[in-house]
């Protein structure tokens, strides 16, 4: 056996698969083919390409026009649709416009006002939408893909490098991991979770089975004035920050799953978001806004 690395940038972030096969295997082919896939996807539903679906499902806002979709973004839709739901409304792919708000490189917040003539764009409710098309009903509303596509892509890179004979991989799209078997030997992928404090290092570490593990935080892009801080998760419902865990991993058989119950879990109040990932039956570590500890993956 041999054991190999790719690494590309895509999505906005670093991109690496690494994989464990056999001497004489076409890795490069199974590599080229997972990484087209990120490619892709990330070509069809990212907002900052002029071309992509979303793109155009944005362009279309508030014109009456319905926006053919195929049977990949239909299934997308229904699963951002029942994250919507299990989440009283906090999963919500509308909610990326509060943006146009926020600029965390000031370093100041916005004003109010600019924050609530946001809202009436936001709602995941307003949007029509069926198998074969979509459409915006508010002239200025748009989707965001950006809270699921990326663990969507890790799951699809996966997925294209077991279909290419691989079985033994991990993808990390800039911390969003999908396992395809273990390492000969082992019992999983070494992983550590990063800590929310700018330290560095990692808060623990574990052996990632086959299956995905996700993250979400607010540490990475914050505002602090006078001692307030403000993270980049932004509630849907008021269009501010979130005052709530700072940190929330997931492992779940898909790294879409994993990231979608980690960004619930974030837009929670504390209390509510240790009984929600209590209750989901998956392990998981939740890190407080004074650094504590929860969850049932224990710090290494």
């Amino acid at each position: 056996m041999q054991s190999l690395e790719h690494s590309f940038k895509a999505m906005g972030g670093p991109c690496r698969f690494r994989l464990e096969v056999p001497v004489g295997f076409e890795a490069q082919a199974a590599l080229e083919a997972a990484e087209q896939e990120v490619r892709r996807l990330e070509a069809k539903y990212s907002r900052y390409l002029d071309d992509s679906l979303t793109s155009c499902i944005n362009d279309a806002a508030g014109t009456g026009e319905a926006v053919a979709i195929d049977t990949e973004t239909a299934a997308l839709l229904n699963y951002a649709d029942t994250a919507w739901r299990e989440s009283d409304g906090l999963f919500d792919l509308t909610s990326g416009v509060l943006r146009r708000a926020w600029d965390f490189r000031s370093g100041t917040p916005p004003a109010a006002e600019a924050v609530a003539e946001l809202l009436p764009l936001v709602g995941w409710d307003k949007v029509r939408w069926d198998k074969t098309s979509v459409s915006l009903p508010v002239a200025g509303m748009e989707l965001d893909f950006g809270g699921c596509v990326k663990e969507y892509a890790a799951d699809s890179a996966a997925m294209a490098l077991r279909r290419a004979g691989v079985q033994v991989a991990l993808v990390d799209l800039a911390g969003d991991l999908a396992a395809v078997g273990v390492p000969t030997g082992k019992q999983g992928w070494p992983v550590g979770i990063r800590r929310p404090e700018q330290s560095g290092g990692a808060l623990a570490y574990l052996l990632l089975p086959e299956g995905a593990l996700a993250s979400s935080g607010d540490y990475e892009r914050c505002i602090e004035v006078e001692g307030e801080r403000y993270g980049h998760i932004l509630h849907p419902a008021t269009g501010w920050p979130v005052r709530g865990l700072v940190a929330v991993s997931v492992l779940a058989p898909q790294c879409l799953v994993a990231g979608s119950s980690a960004t619930i879990a974030m837009l929670k109040p504390v209390d509510e978001a240790l009984t929600w990932l209590e209750q989901l039956g998956l392990p998981w570590m939740a890190v407080d806004a004074s650094l504590n500890v929860h969850g049932t993956v224990a710090p290494s």
